[in-house]
């Protein structure tokens, strides 16, 4: 059996959500920093909707796209239509899962680190999803917090891995 992070890499309010109209609700210049970090040189599988808010296509990074639409197709765009199409597609190597909510559960039992920023407000979205700290089978490895600057609230850079089976 081949051995490959699979990285969650979401922000995420203290509601739960994850976007609004079909964006991320805040443009946190550090976070974006990190993302890129996070992404750069590893596929990355998206939902569709998440690939139509992308300012576009993000350099150094593969595009897995999974929808349920049969004909759909985006120039740089790979399409699968199931996670385990999106993995083959994907091949050997550390991969990122960024989203959205529903490509996150489908995808929860198989991630091994995620990546969150845990923005601390109640933010107004309309896509929500869980938090690993709600989930035993994730255990907090590492946090750095950042204050409320630019008119952003403060945020926290948290990394969680998945806790070993007892």
């Amino acid at each position: 059996m081949m051995s490959r992070d699979i990285v969650f890499i979401v922000a995420r309010a203290s509601n739960g959500v994850i976007a609004r109209d079909g964006d991320v609700p805040w443009a946190i210049s550090e976070d974006l920093k990190r993302f890129k970090r996070l992404t750069t040189g590893k596929p990355m599988i998206m939902g569709r909707k998440t690939f139509e808010s992308l300012p576009g296509l993000l350099p150094g990074r593969r595009h897995i796209v999974l929808t349920r639409q049969a004909d759909w197709q985006a120039d740089g765009a790979e399409i699968a239509f199931d996670p385990a199409q999106a993995l083959a597609l994907a091949g050997d190597g550390d991969i990122a899962v960024i989203g959205g909510a529903e490509v996150f559960d489908l995808f929860w039992d198989a991630g091994t680190t995620f990546e969150l920023t845990e923005v601390f407000e109640d933010t107004q979205g309309d896509v929500t999803m869980r938090s690993p700290s709600d989930d035993p089978t994730w255990r907090e490895i590492a946090r750095e917090s950042r204050p409320a600057s630019d008119g952003f609230p403060p945020y926290d850079f948290v990394t969680f891995e998945r806790a070993t089976p007892a």
